[in-house]
């Protein structure tokens, strides 16, 4: 991995703007409003505080399917965030990875056909800098490997090497898969080639979700065996649930559970209409202390403070009486325990801001001919697990 400036030749982390605008300060609160875990914040603060001319950031997807909110709305707001940073974000179109994890019963063809409908999906729900290498890369796995094979194969080997098989089987969550499921060689090998991935794309941040976290946190692990002196930043989010509950992490292989990118207004409706949604426990009869509840366990309210509120800074809530504007997630909750703010207002009002954030997506695939026919082909796909 490039290394950079040690912090104590860094400007004065309030003052430096690094070229993009904003303070060191400013670029790590804003880093802060979307990680549930950063590791560590010291580093990005150093590393935002550096003479270093550009950062990278990167995240890594197998292209597997339909692409869901999760990672499309999600996956452009974080995007965002950290290009207003003054980052180069680097996306690892992980196709040979796809066809390792058996996506798309392995057939190569059938991956890269996902992969380019994924970016069109990109393109069409707001992320910037697409079309600017300077801000945006896509880049396939397939291809970059074979640029510099020497390169990557020994960066993977050395990383094998150094791991033991029961550490590598701990990062088989990365894969969707589970430490005890019977996994092939390709498998195993996966998190050796994930964990390079780091270093060959010379990353200083690691901004995948809180299910990457083992292999990354791999990543950091080979730094300190094979001492080097910087590690990369680990910039984690949080998994959007699924709309049912119990569902810790929306899936695409359970369609009635995930709200899809192309999903129509209806779609939409319907879905949230069946979502979990669980009025807050009543007040005691005898006025003693209230039950406690915790609004995570609500996919609904999730889905507000997660692509909402970042989405458009405010939620506009109608009812019989009239409507609301909220316009943080502290007004939102207090609201809904008091029992202010019904379920049966929250839905309709969450469906109609997720169909206006989708509604450009639904445009560009019905206008373009080349999205259309991508379109086409992924939902004749069969999703394989």
């Amino acid at each position: 991995m490039a290394e950079r400036p040690a912090s104590s030749q860094a400007p004065d982390s309030e003052a430096s703007t690094s070229g993009s605008g904003l303070t060191v300060d400013e670029k790590v609160a804003l880093c802060m409003s979307f990680a549930q875990e950063c590791i560590e914040e010291a580093e990005l603060r150093s590393l935002f505080a550096s003479n270093k001319p550009s950062i990278v950031a990167y995240d890594g997807f197998e292209p597997s399917g339909r692409m869901h909110i999760a990672q499309g709305v999600m996956k452009a707001l974080n995007v965002n965030k950290l290009l207003h940073c003054g980052v180069t974000f680097k996306f690892w179109v992980a196709d040979w990875f796809a066809q390792l994890n058996d996506k798309m019963g392995g057939d190569l063809k059938k991956i890269k056909v996902v992969g380019e409908y994924m970016i069109e999906i990109w393109k069409a729900c707001g992320m910037e800098g697409i079309g600017d290498s300077s801000k945006v890369q896509f880049l396939w796995a397939s291809e970059e490997i074979n640029r510099s094979p020497d390169e990557y194969w020994t960066l993977v080997m050395d990383v094998a090497r150094r791991s033991t098989l029961a550490r590598v089987r701990r990062c088989s969550q990365i894969m969707g898969r589970e430490e005890s499921d019977d996994l092939s060689a390709a498998q195993v090998f996966y998190p050796c080639m994930q964990c390079a991935d780091v270093f060959y794309l010379k990353a200083d941040i690691c901004q995948l979700g809180q299910d990457q976290r083992k292999v990354n946190m791999l990543a950091r692990e080979y730094c300190t065996a094979t001492k080097r002196k910087f590690k990369p930043v680990i910039l984690s989010h949080a998994m959007l649930p699924g709309l049912l509950q119990g569902q810790a992490k929306m899936s695409k292989s359970d369609p009635g559970s995930a709200i899809f990118m192309e999903d129509s207004e209806a779609e939409v409706g319907a879905k949230i209409k069946k979502a979990f949604c669980p009025p807050p426990p009543p007040p005691p009869a005898d006025g003693g202390a209230a039950e406690e509840w915790n609004p995570r366990d609500n996919p609904c309210l999730e889905y507000v403070r997660m692509i909402v509120l970042p989405r458009f800074g405010r939620f506009e809530v109608s009812h019989k009486d009239g409507s609301k504007e909220y316009t943080s997630f502290e007004e939102i909750t207090a609201d809904y325990g008091s029992g202010a703010l019904h379920p049966g207002d929250l839905k309709p009002a969450l469906a109609k801001a997720i169909n206006a954030i989708l509604q450009p997506v639904r445009e560009h695939f019905a206008s373009d001919d080349r999205a259309r026919k991508l379109l086409t082909q992924v939902k004749s796909y069969k999703t394989t697990r």
